[in-house]
């Protein structure tokens, strides 16, 4: 493609939402990364970009040391317009091609575009976990039986407890129960924790700029848990964040049905994204039986293709 090489990624900005959304929407996936929020909250820690390349769009950041794209988003016939524009821009840039967040559908598209071309090698720590909506609103059947009963208990314990949505009346007060989840999480002492309560912060203070859709657990009163996400597509919401107390006990397990009873209903599933490798967040987010995993990978052209290329 002549001009392939003028391909420049900029920083995501807000004035940037909709014509992001509008790819993400237009040519929707189950994926947790294809929301703007998570591509604008986490474009600092990644060094990421965005371009509309063929009319399609491509995130670029840093993955593991190396710069790697995001999948296109856009037409079959584009999206292989635009893998060519990005093997002749990567090559001029003097670094291979790497596409990260490869689902199993982006996967089969790729083998069509390009038969035999690419190899995808899935990472287990990267599958976002998929519910149903109405299981984790009603903790119904004998897998989610100790569910119910973290939610029973919580109930009897905190008698006085409440639901409400986020509102920018509620917001501050969000701000600071984070603000104090960070202090007894030691996240200034882990740079993965910190920067998770980075991007949660800043959803906080941008959830109406950002569409996004959050609810509030009190006990007394007073905020012990929130929660915040936003549609995917039509019939997937994703819960980006979620942070509660540890000594309100069952917080985190209340939070989770009550907002998926409030806010998610309209929706056949809910994404309630990766567990980064985390054995306890693994144990966690299995414990209520997802009903299945959107697998993610990182496709290279195999060796024989680049060096025929070269």
């Amino acid at each position: 493609m002549d001009g392939s090489m003028e391909i420049e990624f900029k920083k995501p900005q807000l004035e940037d939402k909709e014509i992001i959304s509008h790819y993400f929407r237009t040519y929707a996936s189950r994926s947790c990364d294809r929301t703007f929020i998570n591509g604008y909250l986490w474009a600092r820690f990644y060094h990421a970009g965005w371009a509309i390349v063929e009319d399609t769009l491509v995130f670029r950041d840093i993955v593991d040391g190396e710069w790697s794209y995001s999948y296109p988003a856009g037409t079959k016939e584009n999206v292989k317009k635009a893998l060519l524009a990005m093997e002749e821009y990567t090559d001029v840039q003097g670094h291979e091609l790497y596409l990260h967040g490869v689902t199993r559908e982006f996967e089969a598209e790729l083998n069509e575009l390009f038969p035999g071309k690419y190899q995808v090698e899935y990472d287990r720590d990267l599958a976002d976990y998929v519910y149903e909506s109405e299981k984790l609103a009603l903790l119904s059947g004998k897998k989610l039986h100790g569910k119910r009963n973290h939610v029973n208990k919580f109930k009897t314990t905190y008698p006085d407890w409440s639901y409400e949505r986020l509102t920018r009346e509620n917001r501050e007060e969000c701000f600071q129960m984070a603000l104090l989840w960070r202090e007894e999480n030691g996240c200034n002492d882990d740079e993965e924790k910190n920067d998770e309560m980075c991007v949660a912060l800043n959803a906080l203070r941008l959830f109406e700029e950002l569409d996004a859709v959050g609810g509030v657990l009190r006990v007394g009163g007073k905020i012990v848990a929130f929660t915040i996400g936003e549609p995917i597509n039509e019939d997937t919401f994703v819960v980006h964040i979620e942070k509660a107390l540890a000594e309100y006990e069952g917080a985190y397990t209340m939070i989770n049905q009550q907002f998926v009873q409030h806010e998610c209903m309209g929706y056949l599933y809910v994404n309630r994204e990766d567990d980064a490798g985390v054995e306890g967040l693994r144990k966690a987010k299995l414990s209520y039986k997802p009903a299945f995993l959107v697998e993610k990978g990182r496709a290279a052209i195999r060796r024989q293709e680049a060096a025929s290329i070269e």
